[in-house]
């Protein structure tokens, strides 16, 4: 996403009419047919290994349906060469509170200045033990440590181009200073590097390309649709197995949207590959806190908006033509037409617990709470989460990925053989009286991994849970028993999870709580 600049942006009214009438409701029906398959398919151990498309479905090495539901963290595209947050935190525990929470890929911008020689990291704290394996390295060896952590705690991870330079977004994928050889160069280069772990499952080309970018209009200095056939079958030639993203452009027929979220023109001029079943659409999609749109305005919002989606790129999906993964989409929640749009969003995605992995893809912008007119799902402490923001994402969550993803050995290594243990944190968020927020943090304290875990607390007054997210819970008299979710039972040690309630009344202060794990 190109924060604040974003202002500038602006999208015509006039609608493009697609073909989405019987076809497209005949694929969702036929998909409907197979959510049941679908959702028992999605089971922990799918994600094992490279991916490959078939229709509109991700499948892992086994052939297993697999969702990307994930989460973006950047600061490699920036002037800092490296991920953001690392003057505060260590990275490993960053990548552990990602996977505790429920995502399970993470995506990654990054500008070609990375790979310029000798290119080194800016702002990562090294005080206390923190980052200690990361002294010394170039951007692209702090690169190696996360894919290799990340695959050693069961996230996959998607590289995404995000801008030619430090300096900022570009409209096109190249630039003066980076030549479209420069581009496909380095992309080879990525593709090569980590050729062999299925950590790294896909390269997404280039960040919301936009006007004067076009869709299948033929000029080869602005058709981005024959550039990304270009650099995906450079990449494909380095490294096969690799799925290969493709964003689309921000206008398309004289209808214009968000950069890189019009994907209209795939309908008549579709990508083509050389190596089949490894193309994925990508969308970008935002709230007001971003820009405006004249949806957002439209009398019948929020109900208009399953329209707009299956417009400019939901109907790839539905009418079966390849995978969509929603690249970005984030919002700083604090208007109510925000709030309406990402729950109609969510809705749109699909919930996992009814279609499992037969449904839309998507990484959520942003873990940085430093993304200016989004925030992020960390607070500005680098640490707490915001339980609000990550509870809407809840229903499109889905199961882990096996560890082992390749790489690097771990340099601290578990020796095992400890005691599972775990302490639990009750903190109010916020209290009105009549209600409050609440979020509890549970951390293991062992020194081995935790499967599962419980927190249990009593409450001295007339306090109730009204609602519960990241966790199920049952209650006796004045007890309640919180137990994790199928996403967030397990925590290495070390490492921590958290869940989020409302209650009611307010008042009622902080009580004792006590965890148990297993």
């Amino acid at each position: 996403m190109f924060r604040s600049l974003r202002r500038a942006l602006c999208a015509a009214a006039t609608a493009l009419l697609l073909p989405l009438g019987a076809g497209v409701q005949s694929a969702g029906a036929a998909g409907a047919s197979a959510d049941a398959s679908a959702g028992a398919s999605a089971t922990a151990e799918a994600g094992a290994g490279y991916w490959h498309t078939s229709g509109r479905q991700i499948l892992d090495a086994a052939g297993q349906p697999v969702r990307i539901a994930g989460i973006n963290w950047f600061g490699f595209e920036t002037g800092n060469h490296v991920v953001h947050g690392l003057w505060t935190r260590d990275y490993k525990s960053m990548l552990d509170q990602m996977r505790s929470l429920g995502y399970n890929t993470l995506r990654v911008p990054f500008s070609d200045d990375i790979l310029k020689p000798g290119t080194m990291p800016d702002s990562i704290n090294y005080a206390d033990g923190k980052n200690a394996d990361l002294q010394g390295l170039t951007s692209l060896q702090v690169l190696d440590r996360i894919v290799a952590y990340a695959g050693q705690a069961g996230l996959k991870i998607v590289l995404d181009r995000h801008r030619p330079d430090a300096g900022g977004q570009s409209a096109l994928w190249y630039t003066a200073s980076v030549p479209e050889s420069t581009w496909i160069a380095n992309l080879k280069a990525l593709a090569s590097r980590y050729a062999g772990n299925p950590t790294v499952v896909g390269i997404d080309l280039h960040n919301e390309p936009h006007d004067p970018a076009c869709w299948g209009c033929g000029d080869t200095t602005r058709d981005w649709r024959l550039a990304a056939q270009r650099a995906g079958n450079a990449v494909l030639s380095a490294n096969p197995q690799l799925l290969i993203m493709v964003e689309g452009v921000q206008s398309y027929g004289g209808v214009s949207g968000w950069w890189g979220g019009n994907l209209m023109g795939v309908a008549q001029y579709p990508v083509q590959l050389d190596v089949p079943n490894r193309l994925v659409y990508s969308a970008h999609d935002y709230a007001t806190s971003v820009a405006q749109q004249p949806w957002f305005s439209d009398p019948s919002f929020p109900d208009n908006m399953p329209g707009v989606w299956d417009r400019y790129w939901g109907y790839i999906f539905k009418q079966n033509i390849a995978p969509v993964w929603l690249g970005e989409f984030g919002t700083t929640l604090q208007s109510t037409v925000d709030q309406k749009w990402l729950a109609a969003l969510v809705t749109y995605l699909r919930s996992t617990s009814t279609y499992g992995a037969d449904s839309f893809h998507w990484t959520f912008w942003s873990w940085n709470p430093n993304s200016g007119d989004t925030g992020g799902i960390l607070k500005d402490d680098w640490s707490t989460v915001d339980t609000v923001k990550d509870g809407h994402l809840a229903s499109v969550k889905a199961p882990g990925f096996p560890g082992g993803g390749g790489g690097d050995p771990d340099p601290d290594p578990d020796p095992g053989g400890g005691t599972a243990a775990c302490s639990a944190a009750y903190t109010v968020s916020s209290d009105w009286g009549d209600g409050f927020n609440a979020e509890v943090k549970v951390t293991n304290t062992g020194t081995t991994p935790v499967n599962s875990w419980k927190v249990t607390w009593t409450w001295g007054a007339s306090q109730r849970v009204t609602s519960m997210w990241n966790a199920t819970y049952t209650r006796t008299g004045a007890t309640v028993t919180a137990s994790n979710a199928a996403h967030n039972g397990a925590v290495p040690a070390g490492g921590s999870a958290s869940f989020g309630f409302g209650g009611a009344p307010g008042g009622g202060g902080v009580p004792s709580v006590s965890c148990t794990a297993a």
